[in-house]
């Protein structure tokens, strides 16, 4: 995965449940508001940035505020982690492709973490991304969250670690089922490169103490950007969206052209 049309990121999917991982449109699913959608291009690219994974069946989930249980249409009755699950008939189907000697090594669906009301959940995928790119694993950007539950964000190095992807969870609320969906998005998995969160490129940042410190250059801009289009009760709405696209646009056919 080193090549310029190489993907910077190939998802394995592991089981033969669950829906591929897709890339994350810009409208949250359809739940942004229309004049989001239409305006607000800080908003749409954030939601758009990486791709959606998803539960590989319906479930689930109970805290009772000290136990964690789950139950799905193959196994109705409400189950204890104790503590953890493979998904129903995974571990056969797992045992008949993979190696002898990794035999009995598939990997668990749900683990109820050391911490009270935490929880881990695979995805049923294995990501593996060009070098020096790495996942941004986290909960859906600008869209509804699953009902009492939250989702930790990591990142992995998945340029290097070829396991299963999974994500962590916290309950917060308990004695109340939640439910998960396989048809909607769980997971947002965003490309990073390394550098982008070393400690040498994070330490590269500056504070001014006050407004003395703008200089010509940055009132003019704050003018440009502020006070001229509000200078214009009729001006279109959503000029820095029509900018940025057209941007976009241009260095989409300027990279088009470099690779002919």
């Amino acid at each position: 995965m080193t090549g310029s049309s190489d993907p910077i990121v190939r998802f394995y999917q592991l089981t033969s449940h669950g829906r591929a991982p897709m890339r994350a449109d810009r409208s949250a699913c359809g739940t942004l508001p229309v004049r989001a959608v239409r305006y607000c291009e800080a908003l749409t690219s954030a939601t758009a940035f990486g791709w959606w994974l998803f539960p590989p069946i319906d479930l689930e989930l109970l805290w009772d505020g000290s136990d964690v249980f789950w139950r799905c249409d193959a196994a109705p009755d409400w189950m204890p982690l104790l503590p953890s699950a493979q998904l129903p008939d995974y571990a056969a189907e797992f045992d008949s492709l993979a190696p002898e000697t990794l035999k009995g090594c598939s990997p668990p669906f749900l683990t109820a973490l050391p911490e009270p009301g935490t929880l881990q959940l695979w995805t049923g995928l294995i990501a593996q991304t060009a070098p020096d790119w790495h996942l941004l694993v986290r909960s859906p950007a600008n869209m509804p969250q699953v009902g009492g539950l939250c989702l930790f964000e990591g990142i992995v190095e998945t340029d290097r670690w070829f396991g299963p992807l999974f994500t962590n969870m916290r309950f917060t609320r308990s004695h109340m089922p939640i439910r998960l969906r396989a048809d909607f998005p769980l997971v947002q998995a965003q490309p990073v490169p390394r550098h982008s969160y070393s400690n040498d490129t994070l330490n590269r940042m500056d504070v001014t103490p006050g407004p003395s410190e703008l200089t010509d250059e940055h009132w003019d801009a704050y003018h440009a950007s502020i006070v001229e289009p509000n200078s214009r009760p009729n001006r279109s709405f959503g000029a820095y969206a029509t900018t940025t696209r057209r941007t976009r646009h241009q260095c989409s056919r300027q990279q088009e052209a470099a690779t002919g």
